[in-house]
């Protein structure tokens, strides 16, 4: 609360500049005819004294005379009597009065007068104490995960959600494990691969090692555009002493990179430093693409602080808007994969499963091998399915897809197992969840579910007409 009172002592003493001459009136100034009066009276006395030691002749003593003379009537004529600003405490005391009432009623009305002060160093710890709850918390989910992965350690989802948390606490080893094990369990998309090798250079202190240049490449084949593998690739050529290339494979990153980006810099500073390790001039930096934040579907903070005070059917209307325009872009760019992917859970959130599928089947056509795309569509079919409901057939064909290129996936198991006990096929049922069932910890509750799935086929089948 010191501030207030500082700002006060301030006010108080411009307002009391403004007062106090109203409080004293002004005090008389001379003019400027009392002033050459008395220079002229001054010159008649020296005037005097020249002429009684005989410097003037009695003419010359004439003529000046009459001159001095002249202008002393001259300025008496315009003399006036010196102007006065009487006292007034009436006008001082309205005018301490309505400028202190005002002061006081904005600072009322626009002002916080029962906000404490917050000096940086209290700002500091509270920032530090929350940057401690934000990691304990992370922790402690980090632990949770843990705990869940020794009790049901196939789960690949939960290997990855846990390789991104130890990553998020800078502790590389265990994040690199972590997604060794999701990789293990199917999960080798490039984006997980890819992941996985920066974990192993962030283990590495920034070293590229060979391992992790082995798991980019892979990355590379399947993503020709991954940047993460581009960047961390031209890393390993500087690293392996051909700064040169390394330059050039910055510079054609840079070359596709939004203009914009910010990650421009950081690039920018590895060319530098492998032309110096070069011993070449630094070159100019490649132009970079059209900005990116055009193409950005994403609510910016103003549409986020608005859409606080829309009512439900403007927010959603809101919301179907940036849709719509995200399609439209999608439409006049169909390569762009990430796209495709927002698209579609941009749809899901909407319960537009028809049109998710649809954005995610775009999503697939250009990464063929990502399994994970086409599950992303099995759930947004069923996100609002009801547990008894028919599988639908497009939900049936991308789960036979998957099958294709990965067998073992426990959802596809699981799913393809539902679709054969509604096709009446048990023996098919069977074959899924058993496999499914071995994949799984005995202990888990997902192997209590299929052991009771296949527990209910068992009776049915003993039933008369089974």
């Amino acid at each position: 609360m010191i501030l207030p009172f500082l700002l006060a002592a301030l006010a108080f003493v411009t307002l009391l500049a403004i007062v106090a001459p109203l409080l004293r009136g002004n005090r008389p100034v001379p003019e400027r005819a009392n002033f050459d009066q008395a220079v002229y009276r001054d010159q008649l006395h020296e005037l005097d004294r020249d002429i009684a030691r005989g410097l003037l002749t009695p003419d010359e003593a004439s003529a000046a005379r009459l001159e001095i003379q002249r202008r002393l009537l001259a300025t008496d004529r315009l003399a006036s009597a010196p102007a006065r600003l009487s006292r007034s405490p009436v006008l001082a005391g309205a005018v301490f009065v309505v400028i202190t009432a005002g002061s006081l009623g904005v600072y009322l009305w626009i002002g916080a007068p029962g906000l404490p002060d917050e000096p940086f160093a209290s700002r500091q710890a509270a920032m530090a104490s929350a940057d401690a709850k934000d990691r304990l918390s992370m922790q402690q989910a980090a632990d949770r995960l843990a705990a869940k992965l020794q009790a049901n350690p196939s789960d690949p989802q939960g290997w990855l959600l846990f390789a991104r948390a130890e990553s998020m606490l800078n502790r590389w080893d265990q994040a690199a494990d972590a997604y060794r094990h999701a990789m293990t369990l199917g999960q080798t998309g490039p984006e997980v691969t890819a992941a996985y090798a920066e974990m192993l250079v962030l283990t590495a202190g920034g070293t590229v090692t060979p391992a992790a240049e082995a798991a980019f490449r892979q990355v590379l084949a399947a993503d020709q555009n991954s940047g993460v593998a581009r960047y961390y690739l031209a890393i390993a050529a500087s690293q392996a002493g051909e700064p040169r290339k390394a330059i050039d494979m910055l510079q054609a990153l840079l070359a596709g990179m939004p203009s914009d980006s910010p990650l421009r810099g950081q690039i920018g500073q590895r060319i530098a430093d492998a032309a110096q390790a070069a011993h070449i001039p630094v070159p100019e930096l490649a132009n970079g693409t059209a900005p990116a934040a055009a193409s950005s579907p994403g609510p910016d903070a103003n549409t986020v602080a608005s859409a606080a005070n829309m009512t439900d059917a403007q927010r959603q209307a809101m919301v179907t808007g940036m849709v719509a325009r995200l399609a439209a872009k999608q439409a006049a760019d169909p390569n762009n994969l990430d796209g495709w992917l927002q698209l579609g859970r941009a749809y899901t959130v909407l319960h537009e499963p028809d049109k998710a599928a649809d954005a995610f089947d775009k999503a697939a056509s250009l990464k063929p091998g990502d399994v994970s795309i086409p599950l992303q569509a099995v759930r947004a079919l069923l996100a609002d399915q009801k547990p008894t409901a028919r599988l639908p057939p497009r939900v049936v064909d991308l789960l036979k897809r998957v099958e294709a290129t990965d067998p073992q996936e426990p959802m596809v198991l699981w799913f393809l197992g539902m679709a054969a006990v509604q096709d009446r096929q048990p023996q098919e049922a069977r074959r899924y969840w058993g496999t499914l069932l071995a994949k799984l910890p005995p202990a888990s509750e997902d192997a209590r579910m299929v052991q009771a799935a296949l527990d209910t086929l068992s009776q049915a089948a003993k039933e008369p007409g089974g």
